[in-house]
């Protein structure tokens, strides 16, 4: 897996040290090994998890904002540890409601020594943190409307909401409540694999 880390990397123009990609890698492996018993992805071939789980999370990281960071709904810990892993100066996040996702994502920080890295088991709608998030992320989370009405409570005031998208979603945006406005929005060329990802940027009016 190592060599088709470093070639997709490579493809996508993503620089990282090695040490963070052997945590990629330890990554990669733990969700293998967990797999088998907490069913916590469906995408199981070496090549895909690299492209779709790796290189897909780390496509967001021109959209991040601020030092703070929340992933919401990160399941296994996607995008959340492929981004705290690259980005070491950050603090991250990784909030999800089902507890055998959050024990492994738990065992993940451990084993990879994040310090920036933290796991919540909670709804985030009962998420109460002592500090605000500068950019609250979602991977599959369900409507923009959903994910924006859900976290607004978590996020600073000049802060960013990021959702991450397969097709462009026209009626999702359209569907969003009048105090929440859409800063940008840009398709991801991910090369190496054929996929449609959008990035969907939102802020509150």
């Amino acid at each position: 897996m190592n060599a088709i880390l470093t070639q997709a990397l490579n493809e996508n123009s993503i620089s990282l040290t090695d040490a963070m990609q052997q945590k990629l890698i330890h990554f990669l492996d733990l969700l293998q090994t967990w797999n088998r018993v907490f069913n916590l992805t469906t995408i199981t071939d070496p090549r895909e998890m690299v492209y779709l789980h790796i290189i897909d999370s780390l496509a967001v990281q021109p959209h991040l904002l601020g030092s703070r960071m929340l992933d919401v709904g990160s399941g296994a810990g996607l995008p959340g540890i492929p981004l705290a892993i690259a980005n070491p100066d950050q603090t991250w996040v990784l909030l999800d409601k089902n507890n055998k996702k959050t024990r492994f994502i738990t065992q993940v920080i451990a084993e990879l020594d994040l310090k920036n890295t933290e796991a919540v088991h909670a709804r985030c709608e009962n998420f109460q943190p002592s500090h605000c998030f500068d950019s609250i992320l979602s991977r599959a989370f369900g409507s923009l409307r959903l994910f924006v009405e859900s976290t607004a409570h978590l996020l600073c005031v000049q802060g960013r909401f990021i959702a991450m998208k397969g097709k462009y979603p026209h009626d999702e945006i359209k569907d969003l409540p009048r105090e929440y406005l859409l800063q940008h929005s840009a398709q991801l060329d991910i090369k190496g694999i054929d996929i449609e990802r959008h990035v969907i940027c939102l802020s509150k009016n």
